[in-house]
């Protein structure tokens, strides 16, 4: 089936992804395993960090560690350990601001996109939706009245609407997905960073910081990079200052295919622990959190491809078993200039250093 064949698709786990040729084989900012033995050590024990936590956040720390290595590199072998755990505790204090972010729960808008395939059913996001008092419209095509095309129309116009309302709205997009577009309905990056912006520019500010933008798919924290970086360069053609990026969730890490599950239901790995953590269990909680994404689903995904191991101590490690079925989920928060500032500082950059206004937190 077309939808499998996709998710299995070849794909890396985190430990053996993003090598850069030309760097040397050991170089710890060239890939993450050799991050992980050569400097984690370092900054998780200066960190004073639970394994589980520093788990959490050492892909994020690894992937900004490798995006500015060049200034990094410059600095002493403690220099650079202190800074990492500098860049550490600034992934951590925007853990905290973000922790209480609501993503489901009442007086919150879902607009959902479904893949047409079998299996997924707009009750995947309705129930859990109702059940949170939340206000759900779906969008799949499950018929031949409308075709892919309008579907995806329909779902653009509502996202559009949604962007400039201004109503806490979150946004999940289930199916298939590419690095700069969802496949399904073969929207590319492109349009839904257009949907996201003023149609008129009455104003010369832009917020979406009352948007999540949920995507279970293929490669969609790299969807969701693209879209951020689109949305930047749009906004700087038109003279528009964007005051926030939308918070953006992405069911896989960079460079890595999704998962799903066959029988009765077909549902992608990361919102079936969703709806098994926070619609199945119980007691159920009165909100669905930011912090419930990156703390709770973040740690029930990482069983994907990896077996618990208990030593003596009783401390949970894990081993590797199958790296393709490793989806790490990222989320992505927008950051304030004074934020950027720090971040600027942290890293010695130039005051002026453009950076891109979502920052992954793990």
């Amino acid at each position: 089936m077309r939808y499998f064949h996709i998710f299995a698709a070849a794909g890396a786990c985190l430990f053996l992804a993003i090598s850069s040729s030309g760097l040397k084989a050991d170089d710890p900012f060239n890939d993450f395993e050799s991050f992980h033995k050569q400097l984690s050590p370092a900054v998780s024990a200066r960190l004073q960090a639970t394994t589980k936590h520093y788990r959490q956040i050492e892909p994020s720390l690894y992937y900004l560690a490798a995006t500015y290595s060049a200034h990094i590199k410059k600095m002493s072998d403690d220099q650079q350990v202190v800074t990492l755990v500098k860049l550490a505790q600034f992934i951590d204090k925007q853990r905290t601001s973000a922790a209480t972010h609501i993503v489901i729960g009442k007086d919150i808008n879902i607009i959902g996109l479904l893949d047409p395939d079998r299996g997924l059913d707009p009750r995947e996001i309705t129930a859990i939706a109702q059940m949170y008092n939340a206000s759900p419209t779906i969008f799949k095509k499950n018929s031949s009245e409308k075709t892919l095309s309008d579907v995806a129309d329909d779902f653009l116009t509502t996202v559009s609407l949604a962007a400039n309302k201004k109503q806490p709205t979150t946004i999940i997009v289930l199916g298939h997905g590419l690095p700069n577009e969802i496949q399904s309905y073969s929207i590319p990056c492109d349009r839904l960073a257009d949907a996201l912006l003023p149609q008129l520019d009455k104003s010369l500010t832009v917020d979406l910081g009352h948007l999540v933008l949920i995507c279970d798919d293929c490669y969609s924290a790299d969807f969701s990079i693209n879209l951020a970086k689109l949305l930047e360069k749009k906004c700087q053609a038109r003279s528009l200052k964007l005051n926030s990026m939308p918070v953006m969730i992405a069911g896989t890490n960079r460079d890595r295919v999704g998962h799903a599950d066959f029988g009765e239901k077909f549902v992608p790995h990361f919102w079936k622990d969703v709806i098994e953590l926070y619609y199945i269990r119980r007691p159920r909680q009165s909100t669905i959190t930011l912090r419930d994404f990156f703390e709770n689903v973040d740690n029930m995904m990482y069983g994907y491809g990896r077996v618990p191991k208990v030593d003596a101590d009783g401390t949970v490690t894990y081993k590797l078993v199958n790296p393709e079925l490793c989806q790490d989920p990222v989320v992505f928060v927008p950051l304030n200039e004074d934020d950027r500032s720090q971040l600027r500082n942290i890293l010695g950059l130039p005051a002026n250093e453009p950076l891109i206004g979502i920052f992954d937190i793990g």
